[in-house]
């Protein structure tokens, strides 16, 4: 109760309280929008509800792991080393670190999924006809059952969940704003999924630009994972760019569409 009260009393407590708030809500954008690209591939009836069971499930998740802060900071040691020690090379640039913790094993394990799931996705989408080639499994491999659904929202949650609650420990050490950012960040996402998973779909090409998100996304967790830090700013921003270009090619659409249906 103390250190609830001071979250909301304390001038540096309440910055670090909406600092870790805004930076929730934008590691959030990465989990919704592949929530919305997965359940958008379920019957419209089924959808809302994968959305509300996805989002509630990263709320549990993220809660669950702040419940196991020193197990949460454990995983940042390093578990094995291949024997190198990371450094500079000779241009000066970083090489990749050759020490491993389960943190590291982790963002890698998700980045792979992340990109081998976009990877499939853009496949679908460019080449919506059946084969038999690796991405697909089986013949109607792009139908996606209810249960499937759960099943990679739950990797995706686990992933990302990990990202946002070791930014949390990494920012601050009151667990009282933890809990209060990452209910803010989830309840933000509740508010969001519907109209974020509608204007998805009612704009396909937004879809690729979603996928390509996600593939940049997935690369970063490999990056972040071998020890090479990019900057969170320079990848929400660029993709920000993309999405502000992507709104003026709908504007232009619409616009020429209307134009159309006058004449």
């Amino acid at each position: 109760m103390e250190n609830l009260v001071t979250a909301f009393t304390d001038p540096t407590a309440l910055a670090a309280l909406v600092a870790l708030v805004v930076m929730e809500v934008v590691l959030g954008i990465d989990n919704l929008v592949f929530i919305s690209i997965l359940t958008n591939k379920l019957p419209e009836q089924q959808r809302a509800k994968a959305r509300r069971i996805g989002i509630g499930l990263a709320l549990g998740m993220r809660l669950a792991l702040l419940s196991m802060i020193a197990w949460i900071v454990g995983l940042t040691a390093p578990v094995f080393n291949l024997g190198i020690v990371g450094s500079l090379d000779q241009h000066g640039l970083p090489s990749f670190e050759t020490q491993f913790s389960w943190r590291d094993l982790i963002l890698i394990a998700g980045g792979l999924f992340l990109i081998w799931k976009a990877t499939k996705e853009i496949h679908h989408t460019v080449d919506p006809v059946e084969s038999d080639d690796l991405l697909e499994k089986r013949k109607g491999a792009a139908t996606l059952t209810f249960g499937s659904a759960i099943v990679q929202i739950i990797l995706l949650d686990a992933i990302f969940s990990m990202d946002s609650i070791l930014t949390a420990v990494g920012m601050t050490d009151n667990l009282a704003i933890m809990v209060i950012a990452v209910i803010v960040a989830v309840a933000a996402m509740l508010l969001a999924a519907d109209p974020l998973a509608n204007f998805i779909a009612r704009n396909p090409t937004v879809v690729m630009l979603a996928l390509g998100f996600l593939l940049m996304i997935g690369a970063v967790l490999i990056a972040d994972g071998f020890g090479i830090h990019v900057p969170k700013g320079y990848i929400y921003a660029a993709m920000a760019f993309s999405t502000f270009v992507e709104i003026l090619n709908i504007l232009s659409r619409r616009t020429h569409a209307r134009r159309s249906t006058k004449r």
